[in-house]
């Protein structure tokens, strides 16, 4: 799963759904369901977190508004949430997913999800570990530094 999740869409294939994107954007004031899905797909694989972004919030509106691609677009949702390591909103797709008919490859990105929420959840107990420890260390050299002081006072 994490070959596929870093794996790029073509720098070309982007530009080319975008250039289409945009054309019938300025052509028409609207744009195809299927364009946006073929430009949103191209930018949840891009190299770029705002172009992941980008195609987040397009398919987040086909998800709402064409109830018929849904299956396709919460799939696209996780896998774009769990590029951009935001692992809570990828769960929850792939749950929302996983409601709607079984799958293997979003079972394997669910628990590639799971599996880096506890990686998440570990560093954080380290730092936390590593912060409590310090706070102490600089306690402790605190109150020894107190009590030699008070004995050299007396």
């Amino acid at each position: 799963m994490e070959d596929l999740l870093n794996e790029v869409v073509p720098q070309e294939d982007l530009e080319r759904f975008e250039k289409k994107y945009h054309h019938e954007l300025e052509l028409d004031g609207e744009v195809t369901t299927d364009t946006k899905f073929e430009y949103a797909f191209c930018l949840v694989r891009s190299r770029y977190t705002n172009d992941v972004r980008k195609g987040i919030m397009i398919l987040e509106e086909l998800a709402r508004t064409h109830p018929d691609g849904r299956r396709d677009y919460i799939y696209y949702l996780a896998f774009g949430n769990a590029r951009i390591k935001e692992y809570t909103s990828g769960l929850k797709y792939c749950r929302a997913f996983l409601d709607i008919e079984s799958n293997d490859q979003v079972r394997s990105l669910e628990e590639y999800i799971k599996k880096e929420i506890d990686k998440e959840v570990a560093k954080g107990m380290v730092v936390a570990g590593g912060a409590a420890l310090v706070l102490g260390g600089i306690l402790g050299l605190g109150i020894a530094m107190a009590r030699n002081k008070q004995k050299r006072e007396k």
